[in-house]
């Protein structure tokens, strides 16, 4: 009788680890632990680690209510094995990650912190700008949701797959004519008008209501070597422009104006010259996934003198001719 009683003893221990139960009465350890993947790239690859700096997380219950909100802009983030570990009872819930907000330096903000009586609804973001003009380079934006359920007495796993919002496109001007006077970036305003992509909705769409926005290039420059087939240096001049994210039904319109033909040398419908490049072993993406998969774009103009006739438009390294590029 007395080893039986020894042995209860000996494994009340283990049986009060077991289930959990506390004389402090302190619950029970439960929640969620998050990873963050950034795969939505045309690499397939996740580059998380490598691309957001600071994370920001709307948690809401079943019902879509706010329930607690957390950020990381440590270092921490650059670690593969990253997770965001939060503590949450028994229950189902909404996660919303933004990549940006938080960062010291961010280009996005939400309207309205969110409350305790906020709804997932209520949540809108919206880049900053100057009177609907951008000619900053905007930091990066990230979006991500799922859904989950926090088991009791258990730590959940669950993923959240972000997106990029932002996008870079770099215009270049070339000389093809080696004899030409070098090409000067003074000589030309190179905007990229008609963008109502600025606000954004908790879902991550865009919100059309607003004025459109209007890209100045954040840098630019000329005086550029650019060797030719014949081995002879000709000129070439460039503007970056850093947008929010690219609509496939967008209006968006790349302008060049030359000061020197006082006139507007290039009017072409951006977001459709982009998509002509959709190489055909991506032709069962939907061209809103490949605009915000793809997030880089190079446009090379060659140009004969100042004249603009037949023009080479090259784009991520595919040519398109355009004979009749001149004048909207």
């Amino acid at each position: 009788m007395k080893n039986i009683i020894l042995k209860i003893l000996a494994a009340l221990p283990a049986l009060l680890l077991s289930s959990c139960v506390y004389e402090d009465l302190y619950p029970c350890p439960e929640g969620i632990s998050l990873r963050f993947v950034y795969n939505y790239n045309m690499e397939y690859a996740d580059a998380f680690s490598s691309r957001v700096d600071c994370l920001t997380l709307y948690v809401y219950d079943g019902n879509g209510k706010h329930v607690g909100t957390y950020t990381e802009t440590g270092d921490v983030l650059r670690n593969e094995d990253y997770r965001m570990v939060i503590d949450l009872p028994e229950g189902s819930y909404k996660f919303v990650a933004y990549g940006g907000l938080a960062c010291e330096r961010h280009s996005f903000s939400v309207t309205s912190a969110p409350a305790d009586d906020f709804s997932m609804e209520d949540v809108e973001v919206v880049m900053e700008h100057d009177n609907h003009t951008s000619d900053v380079q905007l930091h990066d934006l990230f979006w991500g949701m799922t859904d989950a359920d926090v088991a009791y007495e258990e730590y959940s796993d669950a993923v959240i797959y972000m997106m990029k919002d932002t996008h870079d496109i770099r215009v270049i001007l070339q000389q093809s004519d080696t004899g030409a006077e070098p090409l000067s970036i003074e000589d030309f305003d190179i905007s990229i008008t008609g963008m109502n992509n600025y606000h954004f909705l908790w879902d991550n769409s865009v919100s059309l209501d607003g004025p459109d926005m209007t890209y100045l290039p954040w840098t630019s420059g000329d005086g550029l070597d650019v060797g030719s087939a014949g081995g002879n240096n000709v000129s070439a001049a460039y503007a970056e422009f850093s947008l929010s994210r690219v609509m496939a039904d967008s209006r968006a319109k790349l302008v060049i104006y030359s000061h020197k033909q006082q006139d507007t040398v290039v009017d072409i419908p951006l977001v459709q010259y982009l998509l002509l490049l959709k190489s055909e072993k991506y032709a069962d993406m939907d061209s809103q996934e490949y605009l915000d998969r793809e997030g880089r774009w190079n446009i090379v103009f060659l140009l004969n003198d100042y004249t603009w006739h037949d023009v080479d438009i090259i784009i991520n390294d595919w040519t398109v001719r355009d004979n009749n590029i001149g004048l909207s």
